[in-house]
């Protein structure tokens, strides 16, 4: 038998499989008389189909097997009886999506039955172990020189590992696809390639819009730099971790970013572009903010509560006759305060949350002024309020509460409550939909003008009055005090 003869030229095999067979020498004589006689065929194929890593059988044109090699035993895990055993060697079959599949409706079967070859149908063998093999079948008749068919040889691609990968490139795919970090790969070019769903939400950009692209347009032209230097380091086979920058959506807002970049390597090792996580940064930005501001907050209330504190000392030494006498009424005093300062703190409840219980305008006024109150004095004639009924809402009583303390305070350190012949007037009025309220100062030290410098707390009232309650604070200088305006809106300060 020669390799051009009407078997071989009728074998199908898959496209990147090559199939030689090289004949024993013995052989050649009867090949040249009967060149497709089974039993010459069955002398040549154990020494051309046994080598080959690929499961190859063969069958009588009944469909009953008359040789296999072992890579066939061993992707059916028996050895079939020879002359006995139909159409394939696996002990049970199965289609592609599950369903038992008869031997007769095997590839082999369809093969024989209908003398045509198949290339690359798909089934399933169980071993009698219980696992499974999906392959790839390449049945083909044979035909000897008159035309009749004489049998058929098949050959069983083992797909598992492909199957596997696939399956695990499709599970990779689905999750960065459902990944709430923006995923994106590109090209050594900084050309995009892939695009997730978590990028479009996070630029703006779909990935038809990006595919294909640039990266640069999502970076600031002041950074365009940045590329050069990522690329640079991919090449290099490092990896980036945490890189915080800047990057711009589609609108033209610029996001804070935290990015990993990788390098990608094909199958060969070779680095042919990165992938790259970038995660919104802007919470933990604010976050990290605010908590700035906190701490600053809590040292400017440390150092003004010493202050007052000093202060307070100083006024009720100037009445007190007795040591008791002096106890008694920094001890009231200091108690009024805890009180006011109090209100400025936000009640944190068991599971987390803050709130506060409302009150009114006049009760808040009436408790922060209540600590500069002198021996045998009311509150209202250190502080007098003027103004119809106004509730200030639980989760603005805080807030609010710290805005006039601050007012009080700086009073205490520097202004009318700093003295005991000095007192305050609190006038309030509701102008359509906001609250106006006035905070005059009289009979503290003189007063020079307006300072050179703001402290943080004045910076932080205004941040109060502005940011939270949508008004404005006006201060006024005069010689006889200071005048403080504030204007807030009231669906704000009631809510």
């Amino acid at each position: 038998m020669t390799t051009d003869s009407p078997a071989v030229e009728r074998l199908a095999a898959p496209p990147d499989a090559r199939v030689e067979i090289v004949e024993p020498a013995a052989s050649r004589e009867a090949a040249q008389t009967d060149p497709l006689n089974l039993e010459t065929l069955h002398l040549v194929a154990p020494a051309a189909l046994q080598a080959l890593p690929a499961a190859v059988y063969m069958t009588d044109a009944a469909g009953r097997i008359t040789f296999y090699n072992e890579a066939a035993v061993r992707l059916w895990g028996l050895r079939p009886e020879l002359g006995k055993s139909e159409w394939c060697g696996s002990w049970r079959l199965f289609w592609p999506d599950g369903r038992p599949m008869a031997h007769h409706e095997c590839p082999m079967a369809i093969a024989l039955k209908t003398q045509k070859p198949i290339a690359g149908a798909e089934a399933i063998a169980e071993r009698p172990d219980g696992t499974r093999v999906p392959f790839l079948a390449y049945p083909t008749p044979l035909f000897d020189a008159t035309g009749a068919m004489v049998g058929a040889v098949n050959m069983l691609i083992d797909v598992s590992e492909r199957i596997e990968a696939e399956g695990s490139e499709q599970l990779l795919a689905a999750i960065v696809a459902s990944s709430d970090d923006a995923i994106v790969s590109k090209d050594l070019n900084s050309i995009v390639r892939t695009w997730n769903r978590a990028a479009e939400g996070l630029f703006g950009y779909s990935a038809e819009e990006m595919i294909g692209q640039p990266i640069l347009k999502l970076i600031p032209a002041d950074l365009q730099s940045e590329e050069t230097e990522i690329l640079r380091r991919i090449r290099a086979g490092e990896r980036l971790e945490h890189f915080d920058t800047v990057r711009r959506r589609k609108d033209g807002t610029l996001v804070d970013v935290s990015l990993t970049v990788s390098p990608v390597r094909n199958r060969r090792g070779e680095i042919v572009g990165a992938s790259k996580i970038a995660r919104d940064n802007s919470e933990r930005r604010r976050a990290q903010e605010q908590q700035r501001l906190i701490l600053r907050e809590m040292n400017h209330r440390i150092r003004n509560l010493f202050s007052i504190a000093g202060g307070l000392v100083t006024l009720t030494a100037r009445y007190a006759v007795t040591p008791e006498e002096m106890a008694s009424s920094i001890r009231d005093r200091m108690n009024a305060l805890s009180r006011a300062h109090e209100l400025t703190l936000p009640r944190v409840t068991a599971d987390g949350a803050t709130s506060s219980q409302p009150t009114t305008l006049d009760a808040l006024l009436h408790t922060i002024a209540a600590p500069y109150v002198e021996p045998g004095q009311e509150v209202a004639e250190r502080i007098v309020v003027d103004g119809p009924e106004v509730v200030v809402g639980g989760s603005a009583v805080t807030s609010f509460a710290l805005l006039l303390h601050e007012i009080a305070t700086n009073a205490a350190k520097y202004g009318a409550l700093s003295t005991s012949s000095g007192r305050v007037t609190a006038e309030w009025r509701i102008e359509g939909e906001e609250l106006s309220l006035t905070w005059r100062e009289e009979g503290g030290p003189p007063v020079e003008g307006e300072p050179e410098a703001t402290g943080f707390g004045t910076t932080l009232a205004e941040a109060t009055v502005v940011g939270q309650f949508g008004g404005k604070i006006l201060r006024e200088w005069r010689p006889e005090g200071l005048t403080v305006q504030l204007r807030l809106l009231l669906e704000r300060l009631e809510k």
